[in-house]
């Protein structure tokens, strides 16, 4: 059996009295789709930026492909095959859109893994295209919807190549039908269609998201977090069912499934 792609130790975040995330351990495996659910103010952002590298912990451990990546910085992380989108997107607006995702094409790690074509410009639409906004290469990115926004933050992440994707709410702000697409989008993704080409595997992911049928729907694997701490995890299945998870989540008039 492949050791585990990720393995969080312990990890403690303590702002004075405050703990948006307080002991928390769990593995993700290469070949899961791992959703991350909780209330607002739960912590869920608090460990994916702990896991990116945006956030130092206060203690604990963060081991990705059995390296201590505890507390590295981004540069790093992403050049070892671990990429992030985040719930504020942060493009170059001054630059058009595929230039945005050219940035992305030039890390090392990614000139290593993507010499299957030519040319940065080529892998760059390639991944806009992937997304659904291929139309919009050439436009400033100061002139996207909120939509396009995150398709974009999605391109320039899975142009990194990496092998695990950490994705802060890919379908905020997104209506029903262009939440769907995107979902799809991602499942594609992991089963290794990429950019167009079938690869043997594509990355892991983690998904911080509300949007709570859509992720469902793709997901292996859900860990529910509540006040810091994690208080379920288990099979989609398993999670729409478990009383604690709907008592701590949605309160007891309510589905996940919903």
């Amino acid at each position: 059996m492949h050791e585990p792609l990720l393995v969080v130790r312990n990890l403690t975040k303590a702002y004075g009295g405050i703990l948006p995330a307080n002991n928390l351990n769990f593995e993700i495996h290469h070949d899961e789709i791992v959703g991350i659910i909780g209330p607002n103010g739960a912590g869920k952002s608090t460990l994916m930026r702990l896991i990116a590298g945006v956030l130092r912990p206060t203690s604990g451990q963060i081991l990705f492909k059995g390296t201590d990546i505890t507390g590295q910085e981004i540069s790093k992380t992403v050049n070892m095959g671990l990429a992030s989108t985040f719930q504020i997107v942060r493009p170059f607006r001054h630059l058009p859109v595929i230039a945005n995702v050219m940035v992305g094409c030039l890390s090392p790690r990614s000139k290593r893994k993507g010499e299957w074509v030519k040319t940065v410009e080529q892998r760059a639409a390639n991944a806009l295209e992937f997304c659904g906004i291929a139309d919009l290469a050439k436009e400033s990115a100061s002139v996207l919807s909120h939509g396009d926004l995150k398709r974009l933050e999605l391109a320039r992440a899975i142009a990194t190549e990496p092998d695990l994707l950490l994705l802060d709410e890919p379908l905020g702000g997104l209506n029903p039908t262009e939440a769907r697409l995107v979902a799809r989008s991602l499942k594609r993704l992991h089963k290794g269609g990429r950019f167009g080409r079938l690869h043997s595997e594509g990355p892991a992911m983690m998904i911080v998201e509300h949007k709570l049928s859509e992720l469902m729907s793709i997901v292996d694997r859900v860990i529910v977090i509540n006040l810091g701490k994690i208080i379920a995890i288990g099979s989609p299945e398993e999670i729409v069912k478990n009383d604690a998870v709907i008592e701590a989540y949605l309160g007891r008039d309510n589905s996940l499934a919903a």
